[in-house]
């Protein structure tokens, strides 16, 4: 089973593939839906990508519903996006393809998710118009995804196993927009649903005083759903025969990125190779100290938990500091800040194949080499440690 990571930018591209991931999706600039996780469709960034993707599979992004206007900005950028290294394009208007026929005639199709495959039927047809995988509609339950690939064995078969779930069924809402005027549908989606909400009662004759209604802590996520984790049920995907995993988070950092998919990467070795439980363990149990919502498994069970909201917004234990960089001496490595680091904090490293390893002792530097009392985004700076580390490591301090 493929596992398949996001990319959202040139770094978290790279931090994926070296997490694990088998393969990676992007967005295409003006044309996905996360337009605010995109490169830019042009010459450099076709010779970058090639750079980070090596023999690894790259798929690119161009889901949103298009506009008369979209056709024709897509029609003007078609020949960038025909440079790229890409193995496949995610669709889900069938507008675009006589373009992407013309100009990318060796590119694989695959059926975005906002399509709302939920049927072997509808499947087909979308086979029978050249897609070679269907990304599965998300309300599609473990015997519906078996029952698909049955029907159409030839049809490649990718399932989102963890990350974000929306409250509109298969992303189609329309409240951010209602709300701050910016469209989920066209990429630029305020995730307004997880905001806290509370009720209130005005009275007719007092217009403007309101009254609330309070819940709890007087505010409610009503409209917030649970995040997906399908950890502990790869097997039962595998036994119905999917063929990728996907993870949700373009939005997300990289040190999401790669926790996540270094968890998933560990497991379905594991399955694979008839490991113990111990092989993959504490990198799942990682998972709980990545920022998440409350989690679920999604409709894969006919679970009502799916469409439970969560009770609490947001869980975070560690707070994403820096990415460690080339290596400047004995010990010493180049860092690239996130958040500002200060020396006296407790801080420890993660890799693809380290759980997690404590960073003390540990000293700072500036970019020239001069001892210093913390780093910043701003100004970056070099950590000398002790631990065994090597560049592509991550740095995190409790939340």
């Amino acid at each position: 089973m493929e596992l398949l990571a996001p990319g959202g930018d040139l770094e978290k591209l790279s931090t994926v593939y070296e997490y694990g991931a088998d393969a990676a999706y992007i967005g295409l600039a003006g044309f996905s839906l996360r337009s605010h996780a995109e490169p830019p469709a042009d010459d450099g960034d076709a010779l970058a990508l090639a750079a980070i993707k090596g023999s690894r599979r790259l798929y690119g992004a161009l889901n949103i519903y298009f506009r008369q206007r979209d056709l024709r900005a897509l029609e003007e950028r078609i020949e960038r996006i025909a440079a790229l290294p890409l193995d496949a394009l995610i669709v889900s208007d069938l507008g675009v393809l006589p373009l992407v026929r013309r100009y990318l005639p060796d590119v694989a199709l695959h059926l975005s998710t906002q399509a709302n495959c939920l049927n072997a039927e509808a499947a087909r047809a979308y086979q029978d118009l050249g897609f070679t995988r269907v990304v599965a509609a998300r309300e599609m339950s473990l015997r519906d995804l078996a029952e698909l690939k049955e029907t159409l064995p030839t049809l490649e078969v990718e399932a989102f196993v963890h990350g974000a779930m929306c409250l509109a069924y298969s992303g189609r809402c329309l409240l951010s927009a209602w709300q701050v005027g910016r469209s989920a549908n066209r990429g630029d989606c305020a995730h307004s649903c997880r905001w806290n909400y509370r009720i209130a009662i005005e009275e007719a004759e007092r217009p403007g005083e309101y009254y609330p209604v309070d819940e709890g802590e007087g505010f409610t996520t009503i409209l917030s759903p649970r995040d997906l984790c399908m950890i502990d049920h790869l097997q039962p995907l595998i036994d119905a025969g999917v063929d990728a995993a996907k993870i949700e988070g373009r939005m997300k950092s990289a040190y999401y990125a790669a926790a996540v998919t270094r968890a998933y990467r560990r497991e379905i070795d594991r399955i694979r190779l008839g490991h113990a439980d111990e092989y993959s363990r504490p990198f799942i149990d990682d998972l709980w100290n990545v920022s998440h919502r409350e989690f679920s498994t999604g409709f894969y069970f006919d679970d009502p938990a799916a469409v439970t909201p969560t009770v609490r917004s947001y869980r975070q234990r560690y707070r994403f500091v820096a990415t460690v960089l080339e290596r400047t001496g004995a010990g010493r490595y180049r860092l690239a800040v996130k958040n500002r680091l200060a020396a006296d904090e407790p801080i420890e490293f993660i890799g693809p194949d380290v759980p997690s390893v404590a960073a003390t002792p540990y000293r700072l530097f500036d970019t020239d080499g001069a001892p210093a009392t913390a780093l910043t985004h701003q100004g970056g700076g070099q950590i000398e440690t002790e631990a065994s580390v090597r560049p592509g490591f991550l740095v995190r301090r409790p939340a």
